[in-house]
């Protein structure tokens, strides 16, 4: 059983973790702070409230709904710079604001994977969001496929591909139902070196397909693992808010690989810029050969 490592994002030039607690989180995207709950933040808060208080933007849940208030002047999406690629920011109604800071780890892992492959290397993100995956392994020269069943983020992420400088890469943008659009590449014989995914612990597909991960998630690794050209580079599954352990996520790919290669797993956190402490974002199993 592998070590649980601890991968952490510090403080960059156009996103940071001002302050966390009491179930909320204080941070920067370029110039604009936003202030949004985080169940994770279980301990008390290191700034005043008066530093809280100079959000621009704030979500709250009331009786009445949850929604964000938002200053006026503040813009309604803006871009900035992270992990080496340009994404717009946007608040959304779910709380997001259009980017998982705290993935510019595997990012980099991705990059370093492709760039040293010594051959042409395919990828498939699958539940891809707006593109932070897509966008690293592109630029890193791999052909990608970028799957979502959401119209919005796959515009999303097209978008942060033509600001990133990555228009023309070779990145196939796909609104589909995951598990559909795998099991059509599969029938079509269409295989990839490198597979990502991150599924929601519930969700719908582009055509109102349910997702539930306590039922769909091992049988959708085991179609992934089907997808797979026969000398695969990587592997990479992440998590959040299901409530698993990331040993969980490594017993799967034990399975899914054997002894071949090797493999990772932790969590993923966000350093504070003031505090220095750790913010829990989310659990990762990776896989890569050699």
């Amino acid at each position: 059983m592998s070590h649980i490592n601890i991968l952490t994002v510090e403080p960059g030039a156009d996103y940071e973790l001002l302050d966390s607690g009491l179930g909320e989180k204080l941070e920067r995207y370029g110039n604009v702070i936003v202030w949004r709950p985080d169940p994770q933040a279980l301990w008390p808060k290191h700034l005043p409230e008066s530093e809280w208080k100079k959000a621009d933007a704030v979500f709250t849940r009331e009786d009445k709904g949850a929604g964000w208030e938002i200053k006026k002047g503040t813009p309604e999406r803006w871009q900035i710079t992270h992990g080496g690629l340009k994404f717009w920011i946007k608040p959304t109604s779910f709380k997001h604001t259009g980017i998982f800071p705290e993935q510019a780890t595997n990012w980099s892992w991705i990059q370093n994977l492709v760039k040293n492959a010594g051959r042409p290397v395919s990828v498939l993100n699958l539940f891809g969001y707006t593109g932070g995956a897509s966008l690293a392994a592109a630029a890193a020269g791999a052909e990608v496929c970028h799957v979502d069943g959401s119209k919005t983020v796959v515009s999303w992420a097209r978008e942060n591909a033509g600001i990133s400088g990555l228009g023309d890469k070779p990145i196939r943008w796909i609104l589909d139902d995951a598990r559909g659009f795998v099991k059509r590449e599969i029938k079509r014989g269409k295989k990839y070196d490198g597979i990502i995914l991150d599924p929601p612990a519930f969700g719908h597909g582009a055509n109102k397909e349910v997702w539930k991960i306590e039922d769909d998630l091992l049988p959708f690794l085991k179609l992934c693992r089907e997808a797979m050209t026969d000398t695969p580079l990587f592997f990479l599954v992440n998590g959040y808010a299901s409530g698993y352990s990331p040993i969980a996520y490594e017993n799967n790919l034990k399975d899914l690989f054997g002894d071949a290669g090797t493999r990772e797993i932790g969590e993923l956190t966000i350093q504070e810029s003031k505090g220095g402490r750790l913010l829990p974002a989310g659990i990762f199993a990776r896989w890569q050969s050699g």
